[in-house]
């Protein structure tokens, strides 16, 4: 192959990939690989055309149903099932004993467990479980773009709207896609009910500890995805650093976080924030 030639592969590969494509918007996969090989570019291309609500459609609906139908094949294994069941029983046993439930309504709700977990594993449950977590999945995703929304206006002076916010916060969630196939995998090999892939819950530690949430913390593909989001944000938000959307994305993760644990601690009703 003689230079020449070898120059025009060169160049037709280069222009295969996301930042060449100047003159025209990105498709959604084009996005959805970006999201994982050039974050920074993606979102960069992405910020000069109007957001398209098709690109966190997309991908939350995949994670919400994906983790819906993960939670049910994952009741199915015995193993999980009774732990899952066990969980449930202490978190009741704690209610009762710090007064939020009586003996009489605690024992009652007790002795429905299995009848409803049973319930749950049929064909009826697994329709109940995955449309409540998509909807309820939702109904989180915008309180807390939302909350990311305000601090970014009010304290970053970001230009942007509602909808750019959504588009960066629903890319990244072809990352955690990722954990929540990891953390099914882990269930089932292990028979333990797994959550993420953090630490603590690799480890098996109680996070209703301050031991536990420290360790939950230690989870690289939340990490990355918070990293992504922080540069996502700034791109689209038409910042020239993303310096201060770190500082503002792993601020309220760290701080938000830490503020939920100590408020389950001292609301019983809302300990399954600390699970």
């Amino acid at each position: 192959m003689s230079d020449t030639d070898s120059n025009e592969l060169d160049n037709q590969v280069e222009e295969t990939g996301p930042e060449s494509q100047s003159n025209g918007e990105l498709s959604h996969s084009d996005k959805m690989i970006g999201v994982f090989t050039e974050p920074g570019k993606m979102f960069e291309h992405t910020s000069k055309f109007p957001p398209k609500h098709k690109d966190w459609v997309i991908p939350l609906l995949i994670l919400f149903i994906l983790i819906g139908i993960i939670r049910s094949v994952s009741m199915m294994n015995e193993e999980v099932f009774l732990e899952a069941k066990q969980q449930q029983i202490e978190n009741i046993e704690k209610m009762m004993e710090d007064g939020t439930l009586s003996n009489e309504q605690g024992e009652q709700a007790i002795e429905s467990i299995d009848q409803q977990m049973e319930f749950m594993r049929g064909p009826v449950g697994w329709v109940i479980n995955i449309v409540s977590t998509a909807i309820f999945g939702f109904i989180f995703l915008f309180i807390i773009t939302g909350i990311y929304f305000l601090f970014i206006k009010l304290l970053l002076k970001g230009e942007g709207t509602y909808v750019h916010a959504l588009v960066a916060n629903g890319l990244v969630a072809y990352i955690t896609i990722i954990q929540v196939i990891l953390a099914a995998i882990l269930t089932m090999a292990l028979g333990s009910l797994i959550m993420d892939t953090s630490l603590a819950s690799i480890m098996g530690t109680d996070k209703s500890t301050i031991t536990g949430w420290l360790l939950a913390k230690i989870n690289p593909i939340s990490i990355w995805a918070y990293a992504v989001l922080s540069i996502g944000f700034a791109k689209m938000f038409k910042s020239e650093s993303t310096g201060n959307y770190y500082a503002l994305v792993f601020g309220l993760w760290l701080i938000g976080g830490l503020l939920v644990f100590f408020i389950a601690k001292a609301v019983p009703f809302l300990s399954f924030l600390n699970m």
